[in-house]
């Protein structure tokens, strides 16, 4: 079978809303009547400042952001807030920082804060089994037993395809902050921002094209990094700044801004959490009514609704399942390298027609190859 329709299942840079994409064409040249393109006006322009004050504004409206919080569009990726989230929650001299792993890049956060000098890693929780990542660490279960400037865990991991579909939260007034990346399911669902002291996502996962970073942080938090540390990465800069600290990705910002706008005429948070909820059904009940053919690994109250990780009988086959996906219109559906197998990122932009066709495209290589 093959579809007229493409349909890209990257797990970053991924799809983008069709309607998205026709508004930044149609506005590249000239947006709004100013003869300029949002990609060559000044960011100090009113222009460029109403576009990000908007995009604020949206955000704040989707996720119900307190008025305590700071938004920030900075660079660097979800990867450098690694390490500036340290710089910035310095909230003790010790620097005790407590990491959950429940996959790769929640490992490599922990890893990347292990590195850094006066500061005490302790890692308080970890689902890693022979190599693998099937489940998530309860909250529950989490070894809480020093003084932590803070607790940083990973809400869904894109590599291993597992996800908290009940969210860590504040336990109670003097259980350590949480910081959280949310990087993959980031505007999927609605969530408490308020159980966390701060929140980032690297944009180019679920909102936005490469080089946008949102962080969402306490506002009484802010200037509580060293005066050693850069001030192009200590938060308080940009947000003292109105963002404007150095030249932000303005582009990104605006196509980001866009995607919100998206999101709230589809209803919101609420609605599309119905609809990633039902795709991810779809695709879990072929790959679970294969008989065997297609196997998911992940424990079942963990799975992603985000990136679904999948294999059939042997990497001959898996290899052909990606050469005949990638004909028929299905793009980059091969797993992470250290995977292998085929990985399916279904965000909010794709569409239930892409994930009823690629259901489609199983069901008929099953029949042909089985």
């Amino acid at each position: 079978m093959h579809s007229s329709e493409v349909f890209n299942f990257s797990a970053g840079p991924a799809t983008l809303p069709h309607e998205v994409l026709k508004i930044v064409q149609e506005e590249l040249l000239d947006y709004k009547g100013t003869g300029l393109s949002v990609m060559t006006m000044s960011h100090r322009s009113k222009t460029f400042l109403d576009i990000l004050h908007e995009v604020e504004n949206d955000l704040s409206q989707l996720l119900g952001i307190p008025d305590d919080y700071a938004i920030l569009f900075l660079q660097g990726g979800a990867s450098l807030q690694f390490t500036d989230i340290v710089w910035n929650l310095s909230l003790s001299q010790k620097r005790q920082v407590g990491c959950v792993v429940s996959g790769n890049w929640s490992k490599i956060a922990y890893q990347q804060i292990s590195k850094m000098d006066l500061v005490s890693t302790q890692l308080i929780a970890t689902s890693e089994c022979e190599g693998q990542f099937l489940d998530v660490p309860l909250q529950k279960d989490w070894q809480v037993d020093m003084p932590l400037d803070f607790i940083h865990f990973t809400s869904n991991e894109t590599v291993h395809g597992v996800q908290y579909q009940t969210l860590p939260h504040q336990l109670s007034h003097d259980y350590p902050l949480l910081v959280c990346d949310m990087s993959s399911d980031f505007l999927s669902r609605s969530i408490k921002v308020q159980d966390y002291a701060l929140i980032y996502a690297g944009a180019q996962k679920n909102i936005g094209p490469a080089g946008v970073t949102v962080v969402i942080v306490r506002k009484d938090l802010l200037g509580k990094a060293p005066n050693t540390v850069p001030d192009v990465l200590n938060y308080q800069s940009h947000f003292k700044k109105d963002g404007m600290y150095n030249t932000p990705n303005t582009f990104g910002t605006y196509v980001c801004g866009l995607v919100m706008k998206w999101l709230l005429q589809q209803g919101g948070l609420s609605q599309m959490e119905k609809i990633n909820t039902q795709k991810a059904h779809l695709l879990y009940s072929t790959i679970d009514n294969s008989g065997g053919f297609y196997v998911n690994h992940v424990h079942q109250p963990v799975r992603s609704k985000m990136n679904v990780v999948f294999y059939t009988p042997n990497e001959k086959l898996d290899a052909l399942f990606i050469e005949e996906a990638t004909q028929a219109n299905l793009k980059f559906l091969k797993g992470y390298r250290s995977m292998g197998g085929m990985r399916a990122s279904i965000y909010n932009a794709m569409p239930l027609k892409g994930v009823q066709t690629l259901c489609e495209f199983m069901q008929d290589f099953q029949q042909r190859y089985e």
